[in-house]
C-alpha cells in the first residue's frame, strides 16, 4: 500500500510542483521579452526563478520544451482577447468584427510591445517555435473561415478564400514586425485603417453585400 503524500505548508506535492513550473514559465517569459528567445537559458531561467536544475527538468524535458510553453501560454492569451474583441461585435457583419480584431491586436502590440513580441517577434532559428508560428497561422485561418461563414457568397471557391486568408495573415505579421521596428510610420489607428482597407478592397469576391 502506498503512503500518502505529505503536505508541507498547507500545499500538497503536485500543488508546488505546479507553482514551481508557473516560476519557470514567468521567468523565461521575461527573459524573453527583455532581451528575445535566443536569451532564455535553462541555467538563466532557474536563477530567476530561484530553482535549482533539478526542478526545471521536472516540468520541462530541455529549453525547447519550456519555449513552447511559454509560446503556446501566451498564444491562447492573445487568441482570446482577439475573440473577446470579436464577440462584442458578434451582431454586426463581417468587416466590423475584423475591425474590432484589428483594433485590439494593433493596440495590444503598441502598448506592450516587449509582450507581444513573443508570438510577433522574430523566431528565425528556432525549429520549435517556427513550426508554431505555422501553426498559428493555420489556426488562425480556420477561425476566419469558421467566423465568416454565415456571411459568404454561394459557391465561392473555399480553397481561394482559405488562400487569400492565409496571405492577409502572413502579410499582417510582416506588417506589424515592420511597424514595430519603425520601418513603417504610422500611429496605431492609422496602422488599423490602412489594414482594414486591404480587407475591405477583397471583400466584394467573397463575402455578401
Amino acid at each position: 500500500m502506498r503512503a500518502p503524500r505529505r503536505a508541507y505548508g498547507g500545499k500538497s506535492a503536485d500543488q508546488r510542483r505546479s507553482e514551481r513550473r508557473e516560476a519557470l514559465l514567468a521567468a523565461a517569459r521575461e527573459i524573453w521579452q527583455e532581451s528575445g528567445w535566443a536569451a532564455v537559458t535553462m541555467r538563466g531561467v532557474c536563477a530567476r526563478a530561484g530553482l535549482t536544475d533539478r526542478y526545471f527538468y521536472e516540468s520541462f524535458t530541455d529549453r525547447e520544451a519550456l519555449l513552447g510553453a511559454v509560446w503556446d501560454q501566451t498564444r491562447d492569451e492573445t487568441l482570446a482577447m482577439l475573440l473577446d474583441a470579436i464577440a462584442s461585435y458578434a451582431d454586426d457583419g463581417p468587416l466590423d468584427q475584423l475591425d474590432a480584431a484589428l483594433v485590439a491586436i494593433v493596440h495590444h502590440i503598441g502598448d506592450e510591445p516587449q509582450r507581444a513580441q513573443i508570438v510577433f517577434g522574430d523566431h528565425a532559428g528556432s525549429a520549435v517555435l517556427e513550426q508554431r508560428r505555422r501553426e498559428a497561422i493555420q489556426q488562425m485561418v480556420d477561425i476566419f473561415m469558421h467566423l465568416g461563414r454565415p456571411y459568404l457568397l454561394p459557391d465561392i471557391d473555399e480553397a481561394e478564400l482559405r488562400l487569400n486568408i492565409m496571405i492577409g495573415i502572413g502579410g499582417f505579421i510582416e506588417a506589424v514586425l515592420a511597424w514595430r521596428s519603425g520601418i513603417v510610420e504610422a500611429d496605431a489607428d492609422t496602422l488599423v485603417r490602412q489594414l482594414s482597407g486591404v480587407a475591405a478592397a477583397l471583400a466584394p469576391r467573397f463575402l455578401k453585400a
